[in-house]
């Protein structure tokens, strides 16, 4: 097998990459010749020269001609895998800050790309397909890459390779002049019907490329028209969907035509992306949720989940079909058990009390159906509900769920289930007073840290309950695997017995620190008056970070403190103020809790609660499950906040 000419004319430990000095880049570019040895080789090149991105190393500008030469060459078995690397790094390339490129780039790349433009003829179809999404960066030569692209959607016959062709013209137009004009007549011509659905939609994403900011009507009929015949040719629903841009009322008006689709896959599709509408817009919901909500009863058992999730997701604004939700918690109604599940968790999303039994039953029962612990991923997985998640605002109905939700905790055999568990009792407080037994109990094992703020939660009946020779012991534990379970357990200590010396001597020495000053600034903030000392040291912090929870914290404590709204007021407004535009995180939502609280003085917060209020774009992340309750938590606090301030 040959080696690469050249390799050890090269200083390499003179060069980096993301682990440092580049000394083994030779050996692995050598190993691309060795068919036992090459995958790994590529794989560790990729995650050394290229790693996450976010720049282009020097290593990577004296391994391309390698790389390059590799790739087209029939006798390597990683080829498309280079090929891939190489995309990234051109796209690295071009995207990144000038300072963050590597000496010698642009000349190196040139370069490649004169080796790589013959691939587009090379026998191997997954070859080229590799080399058209690398051809695609060559934005210093589109032109003539461009000319070269169309003369090979001449012959082509491979539809990943022409869906890849068409993409990569539409990443390379905006970088020509006049063959740009050219481009988009060619692009429009493929947009038409007969051509191939998956290239009439990408044709589509190619001319919103080559055309940024452009509206054109032909795009909603295209999209429109492919979707409706159900081949998408290798897109997905919600892939399409985006096609059409912002035109909200567009979308929503072809999802539920989409909803109601022959297909079950592209019902399912049409699921996700619904689910993505109403994640961004408000609007969307009296829109969309009949349509979705019509798919409780598809044949498909997964389509029936997701509908049931969505519904799930948007909360109250589900009560119209709560009644069909309550029909699918038994196996009769529901006989696909994670359907039932989702069913469930949706019904008692909409406050409705007929989920109280069904859940305590779930509690007694073999099957949960339940996880015990919180998943906060992006997309639209259909992993298992989270059980403290589902139960937390159930505390209205905690004569039902009790007793076996007891039983449960006394049977827990490990400590997510111990966790878990204990934090819905946490969030149910004083209503939780019946599990007192239980929690004290699970002092002695390594849930003591969720069971002391269980504890502390429901109050003076736990604090009566509870001998305090024994916590004072507990604060001596250092449980395996728990480095937070000693600031925990003394803020715990501290609001059930009443006695804050143990959390004042461990917590308030780390308010010099640069992080970790969370529980030091809660636990101020509950001292009020007696934290005066501290005061110009919360000043300070005040105004060190503009965002975050820095400001909340530091805030709170201030003013609860000094009760002198007038210095603190202005720096929470200012702290949620940008994200009136989006971005909205949980220390924002705090951060308007907050502003209620304080009243009246807040009153300079009026504009962005309303702003929270009045858009239609909903200001959370968009794009996962957790965005519309994340909303309607934010809209609640507002509105709430609203009412404090300003009595309206």
């Amino acid at each position: 097998m040959p080696e690469p000419d050249g390799v050890d004319d090269i200083a390499w430990g003179a060069l980096e990459h993301a682990y440092g000095a580049a000394t083994d880049v030779p050996g692995r570019l050598r190993a691309l010749y060795r068919p036992d040895e090459a995958a790994e080789a590529a794989d560790e090149l990729l995650s050394s020269i290229h790693h996450s991105g976010g720049c282009v190393a020097s290593s990577a500008v004296a391994a391309l001609p390698f790389l390059v030469r590799a790739a087209a060459d029939p006798a390597v078995t990683v080829r498309a895998d280079l090929l891939d690397l190489v995309a990234c790094l051109a796209c690295s390339g071009n995207t990144v800050e000038p300072r963050w490129v590597a000496r010698g780039w642009a000349e190196a790349w040139d370069s490649a790309v004169t080796v790589l433009l013959p691939l587009l003829h090379d026998p191997s179809a997954e070859v080229r397909r590799a080399v058209t999404e690398v051809l695609g960066e060559a934005r210093p030569r589109a032109a003539e890459v461009l000319a070269r692209l169309w003369a090979r959607w001449e012959t082509e016959t491979d539809p990943a390779v022409r869906h890849r062709i068409v993409e990569a013209v539409g990443d390379l137009a905006p970088h020509t002049d006049r063959e740009r004009e050219q481009t988009v007549g060619r692009l429009r011509e493929l947009t038409e019907p007969g051509v191939e659905p998956g290239v009439r939609l990408r044709a589509v994403e190619a001319l919103r490329a080559a055309l940024p900011g452009t509206a054109d009507p032909r795009y909603a009929r295209v999209v429109a028209d492919v979707l409706a015949g159900g081949d998408l040719g290798g897109r997905s629903v919600t892939q399409a969907i985006r096609l059409l841009g912002a035109d909200a009322s567009t979308v929503t008006g072809l999802l539920v035509k989409l909803l109601g689709h022959a297909d079950v896959t592209t019902r399912r599709g049409a699921l996700e992306a619904a689910a993505g509408e109403l994640s961004r817009w408000r609007t969307a919901v009296p829109a969309l949720l009949p349509a979705v909500a019509a798919l409780l009863g598809d044949p498909e058992p997964e389509n029936r989940l997701f509908a049931a999730r969505v519904l799930g997701m948007c909360g109250t604004a589900a009560r119209p079909w709560a009644d069909r939700l309550a029909a699918m918690v038994t196996d009769e109604g529901e006989p696909y058990l994670p359907a039932q599940d989702h069913a469930l968790w949706a019904l008692s999303r909409t406050g409705d009390p007929r989920c109280a039994e069904p859940l305590a039953r779930r509690l007694a029962g073999e099957r949960l159906g339940f996880a015990t612990y919180s998943v906060h991923s992006q997309g639209w997985w259909t992993h298992e509900l989270s059980l403290h998640e589902t139960l937390a605002p159930l505390a209205t109905h905690a004569e039902v769920l009790l007793p076996p939700l007891r039983a449960a905790l006394a049977a827990a055999d490990c400590l997510d289930a111990r966790r878990a568990l204990c934090q819905v009792l946490t969030d149910w407080g004083p209503a939780a007073g019946p599990a007192i037994p239980q929690l004290i109990g699970l002092l002695e094992t390594d849930g003591a840290v969720w069971a002391l703020d269980a504890l502390a939660a429901i109050g003076p009946e736990a604090a009566a309950a509870v001998d305090r020779a024994r916590l004072r012991a507990l604060l001596r534990v250092r449980p395996p695997g728990q480095p937070f379970a000693p600031a925990m357990l003394a803020v715990a200590y501290g609001r059930l017995t009443g006695d804050r010396e143990p959390a004042r001597r461990l917590l308030l020495p780390g308010l010099a620190e640069p992080y970790g000053r969370d529980q030091a600034l809660v636990l101020l903030g509950e001292l009020g008056p007696a934290g005066a000392p501290y005061a110009d040291r919360l000043r300070e912090l005040l105004h060190r970070d503009g965002t975050g929870w820095l400001p909340l914290r530091a805030g709170e404590a201030l003013w609860r403190i000094t009760g002198r709204a007038g210095e603190v007021v202005p720096a929470l407004v200012a702290a949620i103020e940008p994200y009136a535009r989006g971005g909205v995180t949980r220390a924002v939502t705090e951060t308007v809790r907050l502003l209620g609280a304080i009243g009246p003085a807040a009153a300079s917060a009026v504009p962005v609660l309303r702003a929270f209020l009045d858009a239609d774009e909903r200001p959370v992340e968009h794009g996962s499950w957790r965005s519309v309750p994340e909303d309607d938590e934010l809209c609640a606090a507002a509105r709430a906040a609203l009412i404090a301030v300003s009595g309206v």
